[in-house]
């Protein structure tokens, strides 16, 4: 974890780079730091993915209307000042990823950040992480 789930109507598809999206974000997510200038988020954890919905339905369906919706989950511990930093960090990398789409067709676009409260089972195995893990 930090996984952040993009999921959009396809519609987008055309208009909007979602890979493009996706490594912005990532690199955003890998650069924030904490109050006392530690990383926020292990490089080796860092996810960003994009899904277009098979189905949708967006207001009142007499337009082209298209939908984003950015879900960033991470693990508990982390201080309300950095969760409005990095939320912040997230929303301005997708306006500058999104904002030309948006100039062209009506578009939602909602980044929600959930912290885990209460985790029952979290298990881990990666051959990734410790290539970032040089301490």
């Amino acid at each position: 974890m930090p996984h952040l789930v993009i999921l959009y109507t396809p519609n987008l598809e055309a208009k909007a780079d979602m890979g493009a999206l996706c490594r912005a974000l990532a690199d955003v997510m890998v650069a924030q730091r904490d109050e006392q200038a530690r990383a926020v988020f292990p490089t080796g954890g860092v996810r960003v993915l994009a899904y277009p919905a098979a189905h949708y339905a967006v207001a009142d369906g007499k337009g082209d209307y298209g939908f984003v919706y950015l879900n960033l989950r991470m693990a508990k511990g982390r201080s309300a000042a950095v969760h409005q930093v990095v939320g912040n960090a997230l929303l301005s990398a997708a306006r500058a990823q999104l904002d030309a789409v948006l100039a062209q067709q009506p578009v939602g676009v909602t980044l929600q950040i959930d912290e885990s409260q209460s985790q029952v089972f979290d298990a881990k195995h990666s051959s990734l992480h410790p290539l970032f893990d040089r301490t």
